[in-house]
């Protein structure tokens, strides 16, 4: 399957702008006071938005795996390409 350049860096900046949002949500969440019961336990809030966290980390890094993996192939391909001009 091909994937055009344009596709790639999309892909791959979402990659990277999940990982940029996720990381503050995950840090504001572990602040917020709606996450923790007097207790130190972790609420059912906490809880669901752990789970909604790691859950986009993981999809965010194997979109920006693919979007990283197809830019590298277009490189290769203007290469080949760059080749047989010569």
């Amino acid at each position: 399957m091909r994937m055009s350049r344009r596709t790639a860096l999309f892909l791959t900046a979402f990659g990277v702008w999940s990982w940029v949002i996720w990381i503050t949500f995950a840090r504001n969440l572990w602040n917020s006071d709606n996450a923790w019961n007097p207790d130190g336990s972790p609420t059912a809030f906490f809880i669901v938005h752990a789970l909604l966290t790691v859950t986009s980390f993981v999809l965010g890094t194997v979109i920006g795996i693919i979007g990283w993996r197809g830019l590298r192939a277009s490189r290769r391909g203007s290469d080949d390409r760059s080749d047989q001009a010569v």
